[in-house]
């Protein structure tokens, strides 16, 4: 099954991957966010954790990326999403936790939409139960429909997950604004 219900031991299988990044990155002033599904207490999510490296316009990209290659990361480019770049493990260093915990990684910098999406939509469904049970819904809907194909499974959630993201984010953009005109 592509989709599983919350495992509580996400936010640890976090912990223990981002303290393995960060001590090696500690030194060039980055931060580390959970993100995705995984990082939504109460929500199904494919059991991959997903993670941001965020780093600072100021900071060179070139360093986090040797010092992740020299750990057994390979970098895969922003696969044509300006301000994230991807990597991947190599699974040649054979590493107690980073290659036994499955995650996605992705440096970006700081303030790039990406970034800015994936942690605006993290926190509204950590505080909106409503959108986070729809979009749980509409996750296992995108499973069945893929017949747990992994393949299909990203094609769809690229289509109507991404639509729900965008749709969420734009509405509480929306109220924000509202909330903030002043009275007339």
């Amino acid at each position: 099954m592509l989709v599983v219900t919350y495992n509580p031991e996400w936010p640890n299988h976090f912990k223990e991957i981002s303290e393995k990044l960060f001590d090696k990155l500690n030194h060039l002033n980055i931060a580390i966010e959970h993100i995705g599904s995984t990082s939504i207490k109460g929500l199904a999510a494919k059991p991959i954790i997903d993670i941001d490296i965020v780093y600072q316009a100021n900071h060179h990209f070139e360093r986090i990326k040797e010092v992740l290659e020299s750990v057994g990361y390979l970098h895969h480019g922003d696969q044509g999403i300006l301000g994230r770049e991807v990597f991947k493990r190599s699974n040649l260093e054979g590493d107690d936790v980073l290659d036994k915990i499955m995650h996605h990684l992705y440096v970006c910098e700081q303030n790039c939409d990406e970034l800015n999406n994936h942690l605006f939509f993290r926190d509204q469904l950590r505080k909106n139960t409503s959108a986070k049970k729809c979009y749980q819904e509409l996750k296992f809907s995108i499973a069945a429909e893929a017949n747990n194909d992994r393949k299909k499974y990203a094609a769809i959630k690229e289509v109507k997950a991404n639509a729900f993201i965008k749709y969420v984010i734009e509405l509480e953009k929306l109220e924000q604004n509202t909330n903030n005109e002043p009275n007339s």
